[in-house]
């Protein structure tokens, strides 16, 4: 059974998981919830290690208990550029074969930023009109990098930026490292991104960290400053985010 402690901090709902798996259990059925309330559901994505074992939880829940994706949309937060869909080392096919091949989703309802466009600035325009055209994001699933980033928000980066090119720190390469042979040089320069902006107009957000390489950012993000130095700052300024993270990744933090 699904033991946590829970922590109102200001704004922001904390959830404290006693593992890394229970964590990506709750971050999983927060999202099963949503979809099957939800009329029509529009889900912000995201790609990294602790997401994939939220997918594995709900293509489960897709398989055991009927959990339907049918009636949803997604919008990605970010892709590399320049990199091609059908590239293996690409979101589309992270996305691909972490979730949307194992669920009854259709291809045409589900968009990442095309890392491979000739007009990347259009592309980002365009991506914008499309999460508008949609109704704007439900839930916004996210995760949190090491330089505070949220999508690839490096810093410092504008709490009113929108979708947009964006150059990776190398921290975050070196981060990223494993899709390109382990060798953090053969990660892209740049990115596509959500802006802050972008992300902070989802209806919820869901933030999801876990391990101890995450502590310190993770104090950075939710007890420092409120910066645009740590982009993911600005969530403690969104009327409706939940935070849920393992022991230690919240090993550092000041819950008291």
């Amino acid at each position: 059974m699904m033991r946590h402690v829970t922590i109102e901090q200001g704004r922001m709902e904390i959830i404290l998981a006693p593992d890394a798996a229970s964590a990506c259990c709750e971050a999983a059925a927060r999202i099963a919830a949503h979809v099957r309330a939800t009329p029509e559901p529009v889900l912000g994505l995201a790609t990294g290690r602790t997401m994939e074992a939220i997918y594995r939880a709900l293509v489960g829940l897709h398989r055991d208990e009927g959990l339907s994706f049918a009636r949803c949309r997604t919008f990605n937060l970010d892709e590399y550029h320049p990199i091609a869909p059908d590239d293996p080392r690409s979101y589309h096919a992270y996305m691909r074969a972490a979730l949307f091949r194992h669920v009854d989703i259709a291809p045409e309802r589900t968009r990442l930023p095309d890392g491979a466009a000739a007009d990347p600035a259009g592309e980002c325009r365009a991506y914008e009109e499309a999460i508008r055209a949609a109704g704007g994001i439900g839930l916004q699933l996210l995760g949190i990098g090491l330089t505070g980033h949220i999508g690839f928000n490096e810093p410092p980066s504008d709490f009113a930026s929108r979708t947009r090119l964006v150059e990776l720190d190398e921290t975050t390469r070196r981060q990223n490292a494993d899709l390109f042979d382990n060798r953090w040089q053969n990660v892209p320069r740049q990115a596509l991104t959500m802006g802050v902006g972008t992300i902070m107009e989802a209806r919820r957000l869901l933030l999801v960290a876990t391990g101890a390489a995450k502590a310190r950012i993770v104090r950075d993000a939710l007890e420092g400053p409120v910066t645009p130095m740590v982009s993911a700052s600005a969530l403690r300024l969104h009327p409706a985010c939940t935070v849920v993270l393992d022991p230690e990744a919240a090993e550092l933090l000041d819950l008291a």
